[in-house]
């Protein structure tokens, strides 16, 4: 499958989440976490799925370590849902893709 999402940084984060005009998925991740594998091709069928409607980044955490302060995270897998700038949806751990369309639909409505 062709990746459809976005290598998120500091330096493309604004840009590219918060002054987005279409709602974005941040996925914040690390590369020794075995679920954040097994969630990556949910996150690109996520991405694929919503193409056009919905941006789907990520952000690794070892390499991005003030974003993931700046947001909060503490635990990894954790996806953001951003609408206007700001998040509506936060996701924490291993979903369904079924799951993760639900409310990311819902966050979207």
């Amino acid at each position: 499958m062709e990746r459809k999402s976005l290598t998120l940084t500091k330096d493309t984060f604004s840009e590219q989440v918060l002054e987005s005009a279409r709602p974005v998925v941040v996925d914040f991740w690390a590369e020794w976490c075995a679920p954040c594998h097994r969630l990556a091709p949910v996150v690109e069928r996520l991405a694929a799925a919503f193409d056009g409607r919905v941006t789907v980044g990520k952000v690794n955490v070892d390499d991005e370590p003030d974003l993931a302060r700046a947001h909060d995270i503490r635990s990894v897998p954790s996806l953001l849902v951003f609408r206007g700038g700001a998040v509506v949806d936060r996701i924490v751990g291993v979903k369904s893709f079924e799951d993760l369309s639900a409310r990311l639909e819902h966050a979207l409505a």
